[in-house]
């Protein structure tokens, strides 16, 4: 039997045919170089890695994030050519928050306890990026000034910080700790510490509270050029505990150690005092890619910026982790998972 024959195609249907093979191959070739070229563009930008500007909020001149911003500016720099770095000064840690919320700086120092008092809308959308070194507090008075504990302060003139500082938070908490309260029983000069320093210098103030790393530049200029005491304030660690609240974890017992300021007297004393974690602030809407990568150069500048800043030499790759009360940011968790042992 004769097979049946297949009735032949017109012209047109068979050129529908071929536009729809052609279609379906250029589809897959097109899948196949975007895949392949989405795997270059990735692996180029990884190579130059991150790119663009950010701004770091730091703190008052002559302060502990003051020197510290500068220094992790010049090792980002030569680690991140990528990124080009803009530094604020601030009034400090509260400032610093607010700067961040506001999307004026995308990057701070702040303490955590002024983290924790942070009240802000914005608040849920900040992050965690490192612990870094301890803030000490340090209540500086001339070396025969009559004032021997916080109590003493009655009715002085004292630099409390300014207003948007961590300073001036601590401090309002370590005066009531004493018993005193801070705006009827001491006549309290907004000052941050390098105006404080030389004011007290001239003796135009009796005394001045700084919260800070250990050494501070400002304090050990002062130290060297006028005679200075470092008033102890160990016995007011309990008090501030009770005063803090659900922040009582931000503050802890600390010894300023003999050898942080040699020029300040009596010599070779250590001073017991109440120290306060620093963090490193970001928002959480930042760049992961841009994240990690800041996170690391953090990590790995730490025995280089501490050859300058003694702070810096405390930051840990064991302790940065823990940020509390601030989750860490995306970027800085895949990093610390990177590098988990």
């Amino acid at each position: 039997m004769a097979a049946a024959s297949v009735p032949p195609r017109s012209g047109a249907a068979l050129r529908a045919v071929l536009r729809g093979r052609l279609f379906r191959v250029a589809a897959v070739l097109l899948l196949v170089v975007a895949g392949a070229g989405g795997w270059w563009a990735s692996s180029a930008r990884s190579a130059a890695g991150p790119r663009g500007e950010v701004a770091f909020a730091t703190g008052v001149q002559r302060g502990v994030y003051d020197r510290y911003g500068g220094l992790l500016k010049e090792y980002l720099g030569s680690h991140l050519p990528g990124v080009k770095v803009r530094l604020d000064n601030s009034e400090g840690s509260v400032d610093n928050l607010e700067r961040l919320v506001a999307g004026r700086d995308d990057f701070a120092i702040a303490t955590a306890d002024a983290v924790a008092s942070f009240q802000s809308p914005g608040k849920p959308g900040l992050r965690a990026i490192a612990r870094l070194y301890d803030d000490y507090m340090q209540l500086v008075v001339p070396a025969d000034s009559p004032v021997h504990k916080v109590s003493d302060l009655r009715g002085l003139r004292v630099g409390v910080g300014q207003p948007k500082s961590g300073v001036n938070l601590v401090t309002r908490r370590l005066l009531e700790a004493a018993g005193l309260n801070p705006d009827r029983d001491v006549r309290s000069a907004m000052l941050g510490v390098g105006q404080a320093a030389d004011e007290l210098r001239a003796k135009q103030l009796d005394a001045f509270f700084w919260s800070g790393g250990l050494p501070t530049a400002a304090l050990s200029d002062l130290s060297e050029q006028t005679p200075i005491r470092i008033v102890p304030m160990g016995d007011l660690s309990d008090p501030l505990h009770q005063l803090s609240g659900d922040r009582v974890d931000a503050y802890r017992a600390a010894t300023i150690p003999a050898d942080a300021y040699p020029s300040v007297r009596p010599e070779r004393t250590a001073v017991p005092t109440v120290a306060v974690p620093n963090l490193l602030v970001t928002r959480a809407d930042v760049d992961p890619g841009l994240v990690e990568a800041l996170t690391r150069v953090v990590i790995d500048s730490r025995d280089d910026i501490g050859r300058k800043v003694h702070a810096a030499q405390l930051v840990d790759l064991r302790t940065a982790v823990y940020t509390d009360p601030l989750p860490l940011h995306e970027g800085a968790r895949r990093y610390y998972l990177s590098v988990k042992p």
